[in-house]
């Protein structure tokens, strides 16, 4: 699955576009390395993002195409930064 669909699906953003745009802007690293927005997303990936003085560092455990609004915390687990 693509990072800027993985950042929509599991609400991590809220929209696949704003997603796409952090990446592109070197907010999004996967495994330690900066994510373009079309990076393929696979379980046990780690992905760190930074917004501003906000940062979120989550492991990947599910890459379902869709889930419902209160499963899709389920699709990552959050890690201490």
């Amino acid at each position: 699955m693509r990072l800027d669909k993985y950042l929509k699906v599991s609400r991590l953003i809220k929209r696949r576009t704003v997603a796409a745009q952090a990446a592109d802007g070197g907010r999004v690293t996967v495994n330690g390395t900066v994510a373009k927005p079309s990076k393929e997303i696979k379980v046990g990936d780690i992905i760190e993002m930074s917004f501003g003085a906000k940062k979120v560092r989550v492991e990947v455990t599910s890459t379902q195409e869709t889930v419902r609004k209160d499963d899709a915390a389920s699709m990552y687990r959050e890690l201490p930064l």
